[in-house]
């Protein structure tokens, strides 16, 4: 899904420093080697649309602390502003603290909450006041620093699963620190907060609305804070009207610690916050430890108490370097230049961030729909921006975190045991609807097809099936009654077109499960079904064009309509070119409604040639690849994949071709810097093309695979087309491999000519 706000206009402004330095504890190999992890850039992708940011967070982790610098006054975030979707842009440079639950890489606003903020001096509530300018970002995975020029005041970050940990280093005199909670990304408003002591806070804050859905849709996120050192002032404030520039209203006890009956009163509002202040007589360092749940204000507490009672900065930081280290480390590469290593690791970084998991330490999370509270042994996962991620990324999940996706595919089948269909694009056990389609079933049978069959078969066959056939009531395929009749969606539906192509591939994988489970008639139906896109195809254009009721073609049709989010009639979120050729599962077909393989290849390459082509797009990513179907013309994907790296991803904020949707951009380029993509989502098929480093090695979990590794090598020469492949030592002769046979092989040589 891509970004639908607008940055604000800071361009002009100074851009701060843009800092890579080492903090002052970085952990080393014993041969002093870089690790993968010391490769990570965070701060790609923190420009140009990419709505990542560059604070920690741990794998797949609940928590994250991320600088927020869109709240400054270029963008005080009024109720009528259109809205970022992630909490920092890398051109602001105004900043109002640091949110505790954030999303990487979506197109639309929310979470972006509980807001820490430390400042000197006179307490001040509004953040309009208290903001700051700032320098000397540090940013790694699992760690960041920065230094707040207001208050000469050094912030540091780190997180766990469930848990985010700051480290502010003040100076002498009067200082304070702030937890707002009525600053954030959501649509939502509403908090609660109680100061149970001089060292802790509980509470909770509203959130939901992704996308600008209903209200109804909003959900609470608890929280605990834990200060390392009593504060000697207390209290809370409430703005009655929000961000308006009044001095909070204070309500509360604002004395000495030693009266706490006052203090510990519960206090609720959609603007309300605290502080703690201090009198420092030397420079001095405050920790604070906020865990949060989306169950309870006990379960923050357990979750904080668990993974970080006892235990310094240092040791949480030391730990989550590790996990990352450990998860990246099962990818090896080897030649290739510095930058080449950082946007590639830092791609898969961005990968294993969502889906994050749901659950809290206990293995208690809310279920989707029935106000229960779930409990599981393993990952109940969450954040599934699924029309973007079955495309690529969970195919890599699939074949290098196995264990991971397993989980994810149970919790998608939890999902359908627990609201009645399968996720479309779930948030924290509430269902968005965001986006076309039923990537789901994409997801469930490419995972099967590769090998990973424990979670409940049948039931997920049931659920697809559900999904495909109900034609009341079925949220996750409107106007299913047109598609079955028809063939397609006419232009009474929303993007017609590019959702009878959504419909086509998932009905295509529900044949390939059917095959694989020998539903004999089932397969046949669906694999039918999938190729009803041909009904929409224009013989004059040789593209796809909507039709009318009637089964009349739309008129008046422009193809170009549709790009860079401009109104269209036929298609979501781009136009006819970027939808051309998302039919993967029939390019067979395809080339013989477009006249055969020259005039193919004529138009797929007028894509690129006319710069009709949206790297930064979901329905065209696999477009580069789609040459390897015309024998003697796979150069031209040789060529395009390497051109296309190096065009849109840098070692850079601007270093994302736009929104990161999640890690569907960055598994494309994990794809295609190692040699290989998952052409047809759903097929356990891949296609080749040339690796850009001289090795890579990928280890395997041997729970799921017959063996530990493959290495793939690259054997240059100055034309860089490919020569031969050769699997096992043994010569293959097309662009195309499957699982079975690329997780079976020893090794992979790409010979160049």
């Amino acid at each position: 899904m891509k970004l639908v706000t607008k940055i604000p206009s800071t361009v002009n402004q100074l851009k701060k420093a843009f800092v890579l330095g080492l903090c002052g504890f970085v952990f080393h190999n014993v041969q002093g080697q870089d690790q993968p992890v010391d490769y990570v850039n965070p701060f790609i992708g923190t420009s140009n649309y990419g709505a990542t940011y560059p604070g920690p967070i741990a794998p797949r982790g609940m928590a994250s602390v991320s600088p927020f610098n869109v709240a400054g006054p270029q963008n005080p975030l009024e109720k009528d502003s259109q809205w970022l979707s992630n909490p920092y842009v890398h051109e602001n440079t105004f900043l109002t603290g640091f949110s505790h639950v954030n999303l990487s890489g979506v197109g639309c606003p929310d979470l972006g909450v509980l807001l820490l903020m430390p400042t000197t001096g006179e307490l001040k509530t509004n953040h309009l006041d208290y903001g700051t300018t700032y320098k000397n970002e540090v940013a790694k995975a699992g760690y960041y620093s920065i230094e707040l020029d207001k208050y000469n005041t050094k912030v540091e970050l780190t997180a766990s699963e469930h848990v985010g940990v700051s480290r502010i280093s003040f100076p002498k005199g009067e200082s304070n620190l702030l937890l707002n909670l009525g600053l954030g990304l959501t649509n939502e408003q509403g908090a609660m907060v109680k100061i149970v002591s001089p060292t802790e806070i509980e509470g909770m804050r509203t959130v939901g609305s992704f996308c600008y859905n209903s209200p109804e849709d909003a959900y609470p996120v608890y929280f605990v804070a834990k200060f390392s050192k009593p504060a000697e002032n207390f209290g809370v404030w409430n703005t009655p009207s929000k961000y308006n520039g009044v001095e909070a209203q204070w309500m509360g006890y604002n004395g000495k610690t030693r009266v706490m009956e006052n203090a510990t009163k519960t206090v609720a509002g959609d603007s309300i916050g605290t502080y703690f202040s201090y009198t420092f007589n030397k420079p001095e360092n405050v920790e604070v430890k906020i865990g949060v749940s989306y169950v309870s204000i006990e379960n923050a507490r357990e979750n904080l108490e668990k993974e970080t009672q006892g235990k310094s900065f240092e040791d949480i930081y030391q730990e989550t370097y590790n996990k990352w280290n450990t998860l990246l480390s099962r990818i090896q590469v080897e030649g290739g230049s510095h930058d080449d290593k950082t946007i590639f690791y830092t791609a898969l970084y961005h990968t294993l961030i969502h889906p994050n998991m749901l659950n809290d330490a206990n293995g208690e999370y809310p279920e989707i729909k029935t106000g229960k509270i779930g409990k599981t042994d393993g990952t109940r996962y969450t954040v599934f921006s699924l029309w973007d991620t079955y495309r690529n990324l969970h195919q890599l999940m699939s074949l290098v975190y196995p264990e991971q996706q397993a989980d994810m595919v149970n919790s998608m089948i939890d999902m359908y045991d627990e609201n009645g269909w399968l996720p479309k694009w779930e948030l924290n056990s509430t269902e968005t609807f965001t986006m076309v389609g039923d990537p789901a079933s994409i997801v469930i049978t490419d995972t099967y097809l590769k090998g990973i069959k424990n979670f409940n078969v049948e039931k997920a066959y049931e659920a697809m099936l559900k999904s495909a056939d109900q034609i009341e009531g079925n949220p996750l395929r409107p106007a299913l009654n047109d598609y079955i009749e028809k063939g397609y969606l006419t232009t009474d539906s929303k993007g017609p077109v590019s959702t009878t192509q959504e419909y086509n591939i998932a009905d295509y994988a529900i044949a390939l499960m059917a095959k694989a489970l020998d539903k004999k008639d089932d397969y046949k139906r669906f694999y039918n079904r999938s190729l009803s896109y041909r009904k929409l195809f224009d013989k004059e254009w040789n593209l796809l064009r909507p039709r009318n009721t009637d089964g009349s073609w739309y008129e008046p049709f422009d193809p170009d309509a549709g790009a860079n989010f401009t109104e269209n009639v036929g298609f979501i979120e781009g136009n006819a070119w970027q939808y051309a050729f998302m039919e993967p599962h029939d390019i067979k077909g395809l080339k013989k409604l477009m006249g055969g393989d020259k005039p193919f290849t004529a138009q797929l390459q007028k894509v690129f040639d006319a710069d009709k082509f949206d790297m930064a797009n979901e329905p065209d990513i696999v477009y580069p690849y789609l040459f390897n179907y015309v024998k003697g013309e796979e150069y031209r994907s040789q060529k395009l994949v390497k051109e296309l790296v190096r065009k849109h991803f840098k070692n850079a904020p601007d270093g994302l071709p736009g929104n990161d949707d999640t890690g569907t951009m960055s598994a494309w380029l994990v794809y295609s810097m190692m040699g290989f993509y998952p052409i047809v989502p759903g097929e356990a098929m891949y296609t080749i093309t040339t690796p850009m480093f001289d090795k890579i090695t990928i280890q395997f979990n041997e729970k799921y695979y017959n063996k530990k590794e493959l290495t793939i090598e690259r054997i240059k020469n100055n034309n860089g087309n490919v020569k031969e492949i050769l699997i096992n030592k043994k010569k293959h002769n097309n662009f195309f491999i499957s699982h079975d046979e690329l997780s079976n092989a020893e090794s992979i040589k790409i010979i160049q000519k």
